[in-house]
């Protein structure tokens, strides 16, 4: 069952990157053209930018859960069977080791329960912690860049998720090769 709702994740994950990307190409023609025509939009860059940065981490959270991430593989390719599979499994303990700190440093970075204890009051979160995060905004667009950086915890909570669940897949794999997760192909 959870794999099913972590392969659902991967494949909303990658409709959102593919819209993203869509957005993106006609966000640079639209710059485009109204640069030619001599009045550029600079907000339409900044937009474009922060689009591009989300539908990077969408994509990276979803080629990870399907193992399809570029790598050298000098190491796997001379293994077989028992120790390739070991291999596979530490990969995505070392894969679930990164989501979970970046996911912890996501909850230090963002602070949800100080925030919630000043009463969702910036000026008062910021004068306890001297947490600036829900302060900053952005240059041309003039909105808050916590809403922006929201990507990171996300895509931090959703690799843990994916992460999780390759790992119990390896680990099954370990006990019975006929339980094995299907290899990522090249």
């Amino acid at each position: 069952m959870l794999s099913r709702l972590s392969d659902r994740l991967a494949r909303l994950e990658e409709a959102a990157a593919a819209a993203l990307a869509a957005a993106v190409t006609l966000l640079i023609l639209v710059n485009v053209a109204f640069r030619a025509a001599g009045s550029p939009l600079y907000w339409v860059s900044e937009l474009a930018i922060y689009a591009m940065i989300w539908m990077t981490f969408l994509i990276a959270s979803a080629v990870l859960k399907r193992r399809q991430s570029i790598s050298v593989t000098l190491v796997s390719d001379l293994l077989s069977g028992f120790g390739h599979r070991l291999l596979m499994a530490a990969v995505d303990l070392a894969v679930l080791v990164f989501a979970a700190l970046l996911l912890w440093l996501c909850w230090r970075w963002y602070q949800p329960l100080a925030l919630a204890q000043a009463g969702f009051d910036f000026r008062a979160f910021q004068g306890e912690t001297f947490n600036f995060i829900y302060s900053e905004r952005t240059s041309t667009l003039g909105i808050r860049k916590f809403w922006v950086w929201l990507i990171l915890p996300w895509f931090a909570l959703s690799l843990t998720f994916h992460g999780l669940v390759n790992l119990g897949g390896a680990l099954r794999g370990l006990r019975d090769p006929g339980q094995a997760p299907p290899e990522a192909t090249p």
